[in-house]
């Protein structure tokens, strides 16, 4: 099916066609110019909305939504000790199934096409992201705590293995499976360095959590002779595969390095490092490195949300004022950071611009708000102005999915009715 959208249209380079043509033919955009092309039958008039890539959310948690709120307020190991992880072991099935809707419905009300997700029973949210049209990397992190359980014992690397083997590519290819470790301190030697061995045969993406607080850093040292996490996961050869490492916030001159030349990808989460008290990523110096950074909200129990404007203002503005330089980063690096950033840490090389032969992956922005008036600057405006609730459309693939606060493939009152059982099942 081909359409064919007249708006203002972000280019690759983030500049921006005023009144163009963009054209969608199947599941790719065939045409982004200024003038009207050929051989479409019908125009979708969208004069006053901008059209921009689909947005990555590169680290998240999707099913945590049913946990938002909870233990506010706590450090990151009080939180998860003391009341994420107790909860997390009473989940089941259908509660995968409700929060991985949920979180899309935000997802998509805030212009977000593809997400990389870190939960347990991925296969859940494969079978609701499939259904709902979106695009995911997902995986089941491996985590370890007896020394004397042998790799091949550990029923983690089971259902890791046996994703990858039965949904890598599902969904014609919307969904691919990574590996994932949860952290160093939640592992230990011989199963980091094994996944990585696993996750190099397969030429997956490895995902973890690195150097998020200055404790996890700090005890990493002590407990392996003075290496920091990413030193520790680059001597086990994990850094041997593309690798996506979320929040690296104690990060030092050392790892950055490491980082830049082993090609990883780090995630700042703005977010939920302020809330958990974290601190604040390096990215002045990642930038500089020339390292990949994307963006991601993390989990809705530490964020409280899956907004992805409000991690990409939040982005914009607390590096300039902790460094006291208006000039650390652009609004151009950071929308950067939101699309191609992400799609390249995917491997998703058809995917985060708007040009013929990429991925029809769009969102569009309604600029009929006050406070998005007047329209000097869009790449400033995107970033400093716009809301999640100026996006009036997502597509993903060729396929509208949410449009004027319509969800098109998710149920959302099924969804509500399934999330109060769950709620009430869990917390009473």
């Amino acid at each position: 099916m081909k359409t064919l959208f007249h708006a203002d249209i972000l280019t690759k380079d983030f500049s921006v066609i005023k009144g163009g043509y963009l054209g969608v033919d199947g599941d790719k955009i065939a045409y982004a110019g200024k003038d009207k092309p050929e051989g479409y039958a019908s125009v979708r008039e969208l004069s006053g909305h901008l059209l921009i890539p689909g947005i990555y959310n590169m680290h998240t948690h999707s099913s945590m939504v049913l946990l938002r709120g909870l233990g506010s307020d706590l450090t990151l190991h009080r939180w998860l000790e003391e009341v994420i992880f107790p909860i997390e072991e009473r989940l089941v099935p259908d509660d995968i199934s409700v929060g991985t809707r949920l979180a899309m419905m935000e997802l998509l009300a805030s212009g977000v096409t593809c997400f990389t997700d870190m939960y347990d029973m991925p296969r859940i949210s494969a079978v609701e992201i499939e259904r709902a049209g979106m695009k995911a990397n997902l995986n089941r992190p491996i985590l370890a705590f007896d020394k004397s359980e042998p790799y091949e014992k550990n029923f983690r690397m089971d259902e890791a293995l046996s994703l990858y083997g039965d949904c890598n590519g599902m969904a014609d290819g919307r969904i691919k499976i990574d590996f994932a470790i949860h952290a160093e301190y939640t592992s230990y030697g011989d199963v980091v360095r094994r996944h990585g061995e696993e996750c190099k045969k397969r030429g997956a993406i490895m995902h973890l959590h690195l150097s998020e607080t200055r404790k996890e850093h700090e005890e990493c040292k002590i407990r392996n002779a003075g290496k920091t996490p990413a030193e520790y996961f680059n001597g086990l050869g994990v850094f041997d595969n593309p690798t996506v490492a979320a929040h690296c916030v104690m990060a030092e001159p050392g790892d950055i390095e490491i980082m830049r030349e082993k090609g990883v990808t780090a995630v700042h989460n703005p977010s939920s490092n302020m809330k958990l008290a974290s601190g604040f990523m390096p990215i002045k110096q990642m930038l500089s490195a020339g390292m990949n950074v994307a963006i991601g909200t993390d989990g809705a129990a530490s964020n409280n949300n899956l907004n992805m404007f409000e991690e990409i203002h939040l982005a914009s503005i607390i590096h300039k004022g902790y460094e006291g330089d208006p000039t650390i980063i652009s609004p151009k690096e950071l929308l950067y950071m939101a699309t191609q950033a992400g799609a390249k840490a995917q491997g998703r090389h058809d995917c985060g611009a708007l040009e013929a032969g990429m991925k029809a992956d769009i969102a569009a922005i309604d600029l009929n708000k006050p406070h998005l008036m007047p329209v000097n600057d869009i790449p400033s405006l995107l970033v400093y102005s716009a809301q999640a609730s100026d996006v009036s459309m997502t597509m993903a693939d060729g396929k509208i999915l949410f449009e004027n606060g319509n969800y098109l493939t998710i149920d959302a009152e099924k969804v509500k009715f399934d999330l109060e059982k769950t709620i009430t099942r869990l917390l009473g």
